[in-house]
């Protein structure tokens, strides 16, 4: 399962369902890119590189950015 799948599962949606309110809002969906790493948060629909509260490092990206739409 891939970053994309693990953060629709954490917000309780599917992909496409998550990705769709990504591009109707100014906000998105991100999620930590470090292997072994859920942590998720909201972030501007273009962030790729977001701060990861528990890694503590410059690692979320949002979800439009992992579905190569931005």
């Amino acid at each position: 399962m891939g970053k994309l799948q693990d953060l629709a599962d954490i917000e309780g949606m599917d992909e496409m369902e998550m990705l769709e309110e990504a591009t109707c809002d100014s906000v998105a969906k991100g999620i930590c890119m470090n292997p072994g790493c859920d942590y998720s948060t909201t972030v501007e629909p273009d962030c790729t590189d977001g701060f990861c509260e528990e890694c503590e490092t410059q690692t979320v990206q949002s979800c439009l950015v992992i579905a190569g739409l931005i």
